[in-house]
């Protein structure tokens, strides 16, 4: 299954990495709303084989990480998890991430999942930010003089965020993807982050006038 864009375009689906100990409350607002605009989202595991979330929740991934082509896919989410900071069990997932970012294919990372691309080198030429600098700093990697103290950071194809930075993390995705713009744009982070009501009107209108 695919989307189809307004023009008629196909659009190739959204891939969310999952594992076990998947931090469950990282990536919510950017599956749900992103399903919401009519993109198809996939889930890709380290095999097929049910995975288990922080939360306890059981997920059977759509495909494999094996089978993952970054010429299938428009973005691939990379969520945190306790297991980026215990082995190497999710290195594959950060070398999957730069197969990404060579061919041009967007990827983004939220919490430990930061810490696992800075291990793989791909935060040493790249503006990014995480939890706090010190715990990129620990993985030995060389890019400590472009993190930036934000809630959520892009720098091409590559978004990064903290682990108390789910609406922000959406928010980047959003603007890359072309989801949402402008004032929409704000008023849909307004709405989550900040409790404004205000803000859903502007987005009430926005539907409206699709």
């Amino acid at each position: 299954m695919t989307g189809t864009t307004s023009q008629g375009t196909v659009r190739k689906p959204v891939h969310l990495a999952v594992y076990d100990t998947f931090a469950d409350w990282e990536t919510g607002h950017t599956t749900a709303y992103l399903a919401r605009a009519g993109h198809e989202i996939r889930t890709v595991g380290p095999s097929t084989e049910p995975v288990t979330t922080i939360g306890g929740l059981r997920i059977l991934p759509d495909l494999a990480l094996d089978e993952l082509r970054p010429e299938d896919s428009s973005l691939l989410i990379l969520t945190g998890a306790d297991l980026w900071d215990f082995g190497d069990d999710l290195a594959p997932f950060a070398r999957k991430a730069r197969a990404f970012l060579d061919a041009g294919v967007p990827v983004a990372a939220i919490c430990g999942a930061t810490a696992g691309l800075a291990r793989e080198g791909l935060l040493d030429e790249r503006a990014h930010t995480s939890a706090v600098s010190f715990y990129l700093a620990a993985t030995g990697y060389q890019g400590g003089k472009h993190y930036v103290d934000a809630d959520a950071v892009t720098d091409g194809n590559l978004v990064t965020a903290g682990p108390t930075e789910p609406v922000a993390f959406a928010r980047e995705v959003f603007k890359l993807l072309g989801v949402y713009e402008g004032e929409v744009l704000d008023a849909w982070y307004r709405l989550f982050h900040d409790s404004d009501a205000a803000a859903y009107e502007t987005l009430q209108a926005a539907e409206a006038g699709k």
